[in-house]
């Protein structure tokens, strides 16, 4: 009987396992040479040292809980043309290093309630200011205009550091011309740091006396070398003077008043109002800004054009105190219809100036009427909406107790811009009102915010 020393399963033992442990070895060295992937930034899980997935610690990437979402400030859309809108969104970015390379959004155009109008697209949102969201030429269904927009953020899953925020960029030579007719505005940008900036996009939005935004234009920059300038240009389709009412932008002035008989019958010697009223005129006249230019237009059973649009002032105001009543016009008519297409035509003619605002300030004590059997309220009613339309704005006062007050209102382009003075003391304070309309010195503004996505840090 044969039996196994102890010594030689000892023997074996150790061989089994030095075998084990060189299988193990060759193992290990096979898996961590090609399987192994060491904790690291980009693994979609929270290990090493980060306090979150692929973020905080030793990573670059911001957890989303250490930074403050985006904060919508306003969102506007800007009608370019018929159905065609240009919209903004202002949008707050509060972290003072913090900023998203990818900023996803929705735009939705409303009409009463109903969806109109949507547009998707991704935008770079940088630290420590308000930055805006632009989407040009939006198309809207149907004829009815765009009563509300709203803007849907996604939640950015990528904060980057980045200390580089709006004082990158400055803005100098803001320059509007050809407001009235096709705008251009022109721009020096300058990149105020060391470092190169590459992709810039430019948002242009022009806000109102009161601070409200009236239009918006975008352009591009491919690059802007260290402390060096660059000239940019944004333009609009259509006229923005109107909406404009800061003192930089003169104004053409059309100054309407009606000489027909009955704007005598409320005095007799001198014949009142239309003294005070030809004297309120003429004070308005002469306190228009050396830059305004005025033209004066008539109306009894006709229209007049007194005289074209000028900067002469003084010459102006003296002619229009000078005004009579003609006496065979005090059985004649009152043509507002023929006034204010003379107004029209005065205020399109090349004695206009492209930069300036049109406006048209008439006077009248009653509603137009003429020979036969023609609507003329009706027809000067359509006829002061199109005079709006087309860059217009149309100021109306009613003279006298007896005025037709929904018919002022009507040829008004805004409610605002109808007044009443039942005699002719009343008319200085209102020319004045009106004078103080069309020039505002108040927080008027074109804002221009360049933005890159050139300054986040790098995430590897």
């Amino acid at each position: 009987m044969s039996f196994i020393r102890p010594w030689a399963i000892w023997r074996r033992v150790q061989y089994l396992v030095g075998l084990f442990l060189s299988l193990g070895v060759v193992g290990v060295l096979i898996f961590f040479t090609n399987f192994y992937v060491p904790p690291n930034c980009f693994d979609r899980t929270a290990n090493g040292d980060e306090t979150g997935v692929d973020c905080g610690g030793g990573c670059v990437q911001i957890c989303q809980a250490d930074v403050v979402p985006p904060r919508v400030v306003w969102t506007e859309s800007f009608e370019i043309t018929k159905g065609q809108y240009n919209v903004v969104a202002y949008v707050e970015n509060a972290n003072k290093e913090a900023g998203a390379p990818v900023l996803n959004y929705t735009f939705q155009l409303f009409s009463n309630g109903e969806m109109v109008g949507e547009r998707e697209g991704q935008t770079v949102l940088p630290p420590d200011s308000i930055y805006p969201i632009f989407e040009g030429r939006v198309f809207v269904d149907g004829a009815e205009p765009v009563t509300e927009t709203k803007v849907i953020l996604e939640q950015s899953e990528l904060w980057l550091p980045s200390t580089v925020g709006r004082d990158q960029f400055r803005s100098t030579d803001i320059n509007l011309i050809s407001a009235d007719s096709r705008p251009q505005l022109y721009v020096d940008i300058e990149n105020t740091t060391l470092l190169p900036a590459d992709n810039i996009e430019v948002v242009a939005t022009v806000f109102n006396e009161k601070g409200d935004p009236v239009t918006a234009s975008q352009t591009f920059i491919d690059n802007i070398e260290p402390r060096s300038t660059e000239g940019i240009v944004f333009t609009w389709p259509n006229p923005i003077a109107k909406t404009i009412k800061n003192c930089v932008i003169p104004t053409d002035v059309t100054v309407a008043i009606d000489l027909s008989g009955s704007m005598n019958n409320d005095g007799s010697n001198p014949p009142q109002p239309i003294t005070k009223a030809l004297e309120a005129a003429g004070t308005f006249i002469d306190n228009l800004r050396n830059n305004d230019q005025v033209s004066v237009v008539t109306f009894d059973s006709k229209a007049n054009l007194v005289t074209g649009l000028t900067n002469q002032h003084n010459t102006i105001a003296d002619t229009t105190r000078k005004l009579k009543i003609d006496p065979g016009e005090e059985t004649g008519f009152t043509n507002t219809v023929d006034a204010l297409k003379l107004a029209q035509a005065e205020l399109g003619s090349d004695r206009h100036n492209e930069n300036a605002r049109r406006v048209l300030v008439l006077l009248t004590d009653g509603l137009p009427t003429i020979s036969g059997n023609a609507d003329v309220v009706k027809e000067a009613e359509e006829l002061s909406k199109s005079l709006n339309e087309s860059g217009i704005e149309i100021y109306s006062i009613g003279l006298g107790n007896n005025v037709d007050q929904q018919f002022i209102r009507n040829i008004a382009s805004y409610t605002d811009n109808a007044y009443f003075a039942p005699t002719g003391t009343e008319l200085s304070r209102i020319y004045t009102q009106i004078t103080s309309s069309l020039c505002e010195v108040g927080p008027t503004k074109i804002d221009i915010i360049a933005k890159t996505k050139t300054n986040f840090a790098p995430l590897q």
